[in-house]
């Protein structure tokens, strides 16, 4: 590991003006390419204290040996010599956009005396004209064989071309009416290329004019009662609305624009861009990214743009551009962008209309393609096995760990507190083991406190369940007993496994009926949501009970480092480690499930109302009381007799109510925050409000 002071230019040294730097390593290889608007800024704050660095800015420094850096007049110049040495030295700490497959796209070879329509994949070639990408090759094909009745282009390879030509005798295509047959002279060169012409026209959204023009010829034709020609050109039209069929309209006739959205988490990056032409969506294709560098979705999106259009020129740049976030500063980047089209390009966020429908859906998409990829990442046991293995060697643990538990707290405000324990076996997850918890010994918000008594009253069950199971000779301490309430699974156990099949969890403690108990089985490892002081209130909860065969960590989620018991420093691993991926995928599940947990009781207490607690009134009855008086408010004060009045509810029934509204006090009223109004007590408060009293956590 180098010491970034070891290499660090010396003061006056670098040029304050626009310009593109590297980093190498001790064996001269680039490992970063960055640009920037002052050269001297810039690598300035690459050498600040690192404790101050990003943790991946700081592996990026420490892993350098030099610095080197070029001028340039503009950040457009910079913008585009940054691209050109990330595509010739493919640094390990830039972000990198991997295509999830290999696109197909339509091609068509004006480049050539006979232009060919073909499918085509990888790197593009001049001269050739391309449409797409395409999902699948047989979409590029289904399109293709209807516009080939209107626009016979030849699709043959260049050896059936040249066969043909020697022999006198198109193909099949050529009999069928579905090629020209340039190779027999049936059509001059110059003709065929007008065609090809013609086929790039109608594909790149210009489909109005043409129909309009085939069905002039049509009428045409039928008022010269040639009947047979009208009808070829009936089905000419047929076969070209069928093929804009295959793509919907989606915004205003004419508009070109290419949509881009980033879904994304502290580790990785999904990119989806769909490409709108003639309002139509022509084409989709997507990427998955390592964010090796800290980067904003504003960098993401500079970063795919580069991707996208660094090898292309003219109209294969839109004149539009729509993205979730801009780049900063976007000047530069829209201004790279207008010189590749050669005209005035627009890059901005759709603040409404069809446009910002239409980039929800590609978000969508974006966020399918990012849990597409974790979960084939997540489900490949050769992973799973070197994730764990990871874990192990990081945290020093004797064995990997097979059972993982994590721990997080949720809470809005001080209110509704509870936690939630979420169970990892073999790198999977186990819900059937879920457990949640509400906070009993204490009031408020103390993230630390909570944690210490959801791991005691976690770990106190299971010495209970070993002492009933004759596995624990010595009489557990006095505060060991817990409540059979204090917590709750959120699936009941599955199934017992079969004989004839290897149980994963062999010699797991059960009841009689084979069912797992629920705390006997422990962990090897427990995970907490959070940092230093989560960590040790956890291993002191432990310490209390005597159990020392339980390694503990915790994943602070800003910077993700994992944090060790009573280390004062923590611990960094690989931005590649597998073993970091799957400590966060547990940590976030735990979260979610905590957060969904505390939603479903605040949305019980705010539904709630004194006439739950009525004996022997049930919600039919409760419903007319409310519907009758028209509020909570004007109930508690009706007489009983009043009461009595609201059909199928008795005198008994009338001053049972009664007096339960007259021993409940009644709750400070509801203010509007918007418009300072005082909300009548109906007996259940808004919903909106709890949106108003801040977020979950």
């Amino acid at each position: 590991m180098a010491d970034p002071s070891s290499y660090r230019p010396k003061p006056g040294q670098i040029p304050d003006s626009p310009g593109v730097y590297k980093f190498r390593d001790e064996h001269g290889r680039v490992i970063y390419v960055g640009k920037a608007k002052s050269l001297r800024q810039r690598l300035a704050s690459y050498f600040q204290d690192l404790a101050g660095l990003h943790p991946r800015t700081r592996t990026m420094v420490t892993t350098a040996a030099s610095v080197e850096w070029t001028v340039v007049t503009t950040e457009v110049e910079a913008l585009q010599l940054e691209y050109t040495w990330i595509k010739e030295f493919d640094p390990r700490f830039n972000v990198k956009y991997r295509d999830d497959k290999s696109y197909p796209y339509l091609a068509v070879t004006l480049n050539e005396e006979f232009p060919r329509v073909q499918v085509m994949r990888g790197a593009k070639k001049k001269g050739v004209r391309y449409f797409g990408p395409y999902g699948h090759a047989w979409a590029i094909r289904e399109t293709v064989d209807l516009m080939l009745r209107v626009f016979p282009v030849r699709t043959c390879s260049a050896g059936v071309f040249k066969r043909s030509a020697q022999i006198g005798r198109p193909c099949l295509l050529g009999y069928i009416g579905k090629c020209a047959a340039p190779c027999v002279g049936r059509i001059s060169a110059g003709e065929h290329h007008e065609l090809a012409e013609e086929f790039c026209d109608f594909m790149a959204g210009r489909t109005g004019a043409y129909i309009r023009r085939l069905e002039r010829q049509m009428q045409d034709a039928a008022e010269e009662m040639e009947y047979e020609r009208a009808a070829r050109l009936r089905d000419d039209i047929g076969a070209l609305k069928r093929a804009m069929e295959k793509s919907a309209v989606v915004l205003a006739d004419a508009t070109d624009a290419d949509l881009i959205a980033v879904a994304e988490d502290e580790l990785e990056a999904a990119v989806q861009i769909f490409h709108v032409r003639g309002g139509r969506v022509r084409g989709q294709r997507g990427w998955v990214t390592d964010k090796v560098e800290a980067v904003t979705t504003g960098d993401l999106v500079e970063h795919a743009l580069q991707q996208l259009y660094g090898e292309e020129r003219g109209d294969a740049v839109p004149k539009e551009v729509l993205v979730p976030a801009l780049p900063e500063p976007v000047e530069p980047i829209a201004q790279w962008l207008s010189g590749r089209r050669g005209s005035q390009v627009s890059l901005r966020i759709p603040q409404r209309g069809d446009k910002k429908d239409l980039m929800a859906t590609v978000a969508r998409n974006a966020q399918q393609a990012l849990a597409l990829h974790k979960t084939k990442r997540a489900s490949d046991l050769t992973t799973r096995s070197r994730a764990l293995e990871e874990i192990a060697e990081a945290l020093g643990l004797e064995s990997v760990p097979l059972r993982i538990e994590c721990f997080d707290i949720s809470h809005l405000q001080g209110d509704d507190v509870v936690a939630s324990m979420v169970v990892f076996e073999d790198g999977l997850a186990r819900k059937s083991e879920y457990r949640r918890f509400q906070i009993k010994t204490f009031q408020g918000q103390d993230d630390v406190r909570s944690m210490h008594e959801v791991i005691g009253r976690r770990f106190k069950r299971y010495l209970q369940e070993k002492q009933k199971a004759g596995e624990w000779t010595e009489e557990p301490a006095a505060d060991a007993r817990v409540d059979d309430n204090g917590a709750t699974a959120s699936a009941g156990p599955g199934p017992a496994v079969p004989d004839d099949e290897p149980d994963p969890m062999a010699g797991r403690p059960t009841d009689e009926d084979g069912r797992p108990k629920r705390f006997a089985y422990p962990p090897q490892l427990v995970v907490v949501d959070g940092g230093a002081p989560q960590v040790a209130a956890a291993r002191r909860a432990l310490d209390e009970l005597g159990i020392d065969d339980v390694a503990v960590c915790g994943l602070a989620k800003r910077l993700e480092e994992v944090w060790l018991p009573e280390d004062d420093d923590p611990v960094v691993l690989p931005r590649s480690s597998e073993g970091l991926y799957l400590l966060q995928r547990v940590r976030d599940e735990a979260h979610r499930f905590a957060i969904a947990y505390q939603r479903s009781k605040r949305t019980k207490r705010l539904k709630s109302s004194p006439l739950d607690a009525v004996a022997g009134l049930g919600e039919t009855r409760r419903r007319a009381l409310l519907k009758h008086f028209g509020s909570l408010k004007k109930l508690r004060a009706a007489t009983i007799d009043e009461i009595c009045e609201v059909p199928g509810v008795g005198r008994k029934t009338a001053e049972t109510v009664a007096a339960a509204l007259a021993g409940a006090a009644p709750s400070a009223p509801a203010v509007n925050t918007a418009t300072g109004e005082i909300i009548e007590d109906d007996g259940a408060p808004p919903a909106a409000l709890s949106a108003e009293r801040g977020q979950d956590r």
